[in-house]
């Protein structure tokens, strides 16, 4: 029998028992003898319902999935940071669960705790506001690896960016250059991120003895909307600058949009910085000058750690590099 017509029903005939009995083993959502157990797999096997993998996986008490939580799935970011984890998975015997959590505390929480009932062997979480307390409690109940959070126990199972020296980096570019007004486009600051680009950006001013200017900066929220409003902002409060460091790519686009609107050129009038090194960057008008942040790489590396945390196995994360891309949006003042 094709295992695409067994039923429920077939398999409990075959296995001699309950519709119930076959429901709460493939759910495990109650205790079965494990003499039962046995026999609703052999069914299942014999007439192919499942792959042999998940009849192991109900047999070893394993799902073999790995939740992820992300925050923009759809973003450029993200999509790269998916593929470096589908990448790592591809060969092993583990499938991803993706879902969003739109940075939304609330929203995050109800799907980690969705994930958990799926019982997920793993979870991966990138990004996000899930505060340190609920991912401590988290990772006791689960392998957890985490992207982009400072959690005090956790520290051999989080990935961190250096986002204030990828951010202090951009703007002694700008520096170097001759730039001593620099307009910088925060991200949301209710995130780490942001904030300790905010703070690379200042102590690279200050490193420099360059007063920071209250004025000059600008809150966005990573969106290339808010670069857009931040520097119409800027310019119609009559704010003057030569430079702009914004906290990310998407951010820059609407940057040059906004400069572009109003005649500015960019790096003639205006040099322009981002951060991340999204794969459109290379190809904007012109090509953006940009923090690298290798987010394949650590799709890759946080997929290779939490299967080696399911399987209790030694990892060591490693220390993802930040580098300073050089491209055409940035020229000496």
């Amino acid at each position: 029998m094709h295992k695409s017509k067994a039923t429920i029903a077939d398999i409990a005939a075959h296995a001699q028992v309950s519709i119930s009995t076959v429901s709460r083993v493939l759910n495990n959502t109650a205790p079965v003898a494990q003499s039962t157990r046995q026999a609703v797999l052999a069914a299942m096997q014999t007439l192919d319902y499942q792959p042999n993998i998940f009849a192991q996986g109900l047999a070893s008490g394993q799902s073999l999935t790995v939740g992820v939580l992300t925050q923009h799935i759809q973003g450029p970011l993200y999509a790269s940071l998916i593929g470096g984890i589908l990448e790592a998975m591809d060969q092993t015997p583990y499938t991803p669960l993706f879902v969003d959590g739109y940075w939304q505390r609330d929203r995050e929480e109800q799907l980690v705790e969705t994930l958990l009932r799926r019982r997920v062997d793993g979870l991966i979480v990138l990004g996000g506001n899930l505060t340190s307390e609920t991912l401590q409690a988290t990772a006791r109940r689960v392998p957890l690896i985490v992207f982009a959070h400072d959690v005090p126990g956790l520290e051999n199972q989080s990935l961190q960016l250096d986002d204030f020296g990828g951010a202090y980096k951009a703007t002694q570019h700008l520096v170097d250059l001759g730039h001593r007004r620099i307009a910088h486009v925060t991200g949301n600051l209710l995130h780490a991120d942001a904030i300790a680009r905010r703070e690379g950006y200042f102590q690279a001013l200050r490193d420099n003895n360059i007063d920071s200017i209250p004025e000059l900066l600008a809150e966005g929220e990573y969106t290339e909307q808010s670069g857009l409003i931040a520097i119409e902002m800027l310019i119609s409060r009559g704010r003057t600058f030569s430079a702009v460091f914004a906290a990310n790519d998407e951010s820059a686009y609407g940057v040059r949009l906004a400069l572009y609107r109003r005649g500015i050129r960019v790096p003639e009038d205006i040099s322009l910085v981002g951060f991340d090194d999204i794969r459109p960057s290379a190809f904007t008008t012109p090509p953006l000058t940009t923090v690298r942040q290798p987010a394949t790489e650590i799709g890759l590396a946080a997929a290779r750690a939490v299967i080696s945390l399911i399987q209790d196995r030694p990892f060591d994360l490693p220390r993802i590099p930040m580098e300073l891309i050089v491209r055409e949006s940035t020229k000496p003042q």
